[in-house]
């Protein structure tokens, strides 16, 4: 099995707490290059995480011809720029959600893979996941028939003020760090964007969204809501994951579920026919599940599971919801 050199720009928690597991377990993987703000940071990485090289800037980085993909965790500020630096310096990318500020400047991103010709994915860890592909699996072979509401839920601890998805600046809040995971997950399931969208928040002092909850219709009359936020103990990294979908046969809701959770998770699907069953699924790294599909885009001319039409609907949807919060 051939493998892709990987390189990564930045040294974020993200990498560290879940990516980088992933990117040491994926078969098709070598962790080549690490690039952080200063060469001690990076080297530090380096030794950490095994790579090859360590780099004092991302320029550097890109500017190796060795490097084939490239894995931005950097804030969500700086998605934009260093995925289009990365694009252009012919880097097939793998950009952490969201993978822009605006379906606009995505837009500008995927046009920009197809003219360098190299792939663009957004990092939706949970989308690789067999329980997501089991869930929708049930849904498509109509197990609970229409759907006809879905809800979902991501709430986890909030942070200490100086932390990134605290500050404005930064593009933090709850929408932003945690609803793009919910609307992901309710645009895969029903499969189409909202006709009519509500959205109400509360904020920090800071400007920043705490807490949002949205409602959304559809042209079919089925409804979605979703609640996310940060507002559980600070920075005990508490999380609190959920959904249903209820349709004109019956439901389905989480039972065990993270969305990015490994391990044995499961759900239970209920009929009106009287069906009243937990089913589980045995899920691996969802890290290393997109960095593998990743790799084998690269190595075989696939398709990326996240697809760029998923996350241009998926960054439309969060535009609107943006809107309606006035942030």
């Amino acid at each position: 099995m051939r493998k892709v050199k990987w390189g990564v720009l930045g040294t974020a928690y993200i990498f560290e707490r879940d990516t980088a597991e992933g990117m040491k377990q994926a078969e098709n993987c070598e962790l080549y290059a690490i690039a952080g703000r200063s060469m001690e940071k990076a080297e530090g990485f380096r030794e950490k995480y095994g790579f090859q090289k360590a780099y004092g800037s991302y320029e550097a980085l890109l500017a190796d011809d060795e490097v084939e993909a490239v894995y931005i965790p950097l804030p969500n500020t700086m998605h934009y720029e260093w995925t289009l630096k990365a694009l252009r310096a012919k880097k097939h990318v793998l950009c952490e959600k969201p993978i822009a500020p605006t379906m606009q400047e995505a837009q500008e991103m995927y046009r920009a893979a197809k003219e360098n010709g190299v792939y663009l994915m957004e990092a939706f860890a949970y989308q690789h996941s067999p329980y997501i592909a089991a869930l929708c699996d049930e849904i498509g072979k109509g197990v609970i028939g229409e759907v006809r509401y879905m809800e979902a839920a991501l709430i986890t601890s909030d942070y200490v003020p100086g932390n990134i998805r605290m500050r404005r600046e930064t593009l933090g809040g709850c929408t932003y760090d945690l609803g793009v995971y919910c609307s992901s997950l309710i645009l895969r399931i029903l499969n189409k964007e909202p006709e009519k969208i509500q959205a109400v928040s509360t904020f920090s002092p800071e400007g920043i969204d705490l807490y949002t909850t949205v409602l959304m219709e559809y042209d079919n009359g089925a409804k979605a809501n979703f609640v996310c936020g940060m507002v559980l103990a600070t920075e005990k990294n508490a999380c609190l994951d959920r959904f249903q979908i209820h349709g004109t046969l019956g439901s389905v809701e989480s039972v065990e579920f993270g969305f990015n959770a490994p391990g044995e998770l499961s759900y239970r699907i209920r009929t009106f026919e009287g069906t009243d069953e937990v089913r589980t699924v045995s899920v691996p790294q969802n890290y290393r599940l997109e960095v593998e599909q990743m790799g084998r885009c690269i190595t075989e001319s696939g398709t990326p599971a996240v697809s760029e039409a998923f996350s241009l609907k998926n960054a439309g949807i969060i535009d609107r919801i943006l809107k309606e919060i006035d942030y």
